[in-house]
């Protein structure tokens, strides 16, 4: 009889596991589905991430980074590609906003391009009352012309 995997389990990320976190997030990056991270952001985003570990194995990444008392954004979820699709996604979303919850947090936000998943997790697109969020990349795109 062939051994079944070890049941993968989520837990707060430990300073050790930012190699293994880079490595899991590099083929999410190359692909453009996540932003590319440092060795050094990855381990300032460590102390509010979490790992999902099937054996010695980072299979998942997710990381609350918080801005204020009133705002944090969940960075870096990835999972596997063999992995996906057993809820590990989830727990590790649940995780970061269980941590934003116990530090009364009021407000957590997502930046992307899996809408259907983060509203399964309890997302949705409103801010109370009239509000939006409203970005702009200065960077890439700067101000308008008629603004200089």
């Amino acid at each position: 009889m062939t051994a079944s995997p070890p049941e993968a389990l989520v837990r707060p990320a430990q300073p050790e596991d930012t190699p293994k976190i880079l490595a899991l997030i590099a083929p999410f990056v190359s692909a453009g589905k996540l932003l590319p991270r440092t060795f050094e952001e990855l381990r300032d985003l460590v102390p509010t991430g979490f790992v999902a570990v099937r054996g010695q194995t980072v299979v998942g990444f997710a990381a609350l980074e918080i801005y204020s008392k009133k705002m944090a954004e969940i960075r870096s979820l990835a999972v596997s590609e063999d992995q996906q699709k057993q809820g590990l996604g989830s727990q590790l979303v649940k995780a970061c906003v269980d941590l934003a919850a116990s530090r009364n947090i009021l407000e957590v936000m997502v930046v992307t391009s899996s809408e259907h998943f983060f509203r399964d997790c309890g997302f949705d697109f409103t801010l109370p009352g009239e509000k939006k969020a409203l970005f702009v990349q200065p960077i890439t795109s700067g101000p308008p012309a008629d603004l200089h």
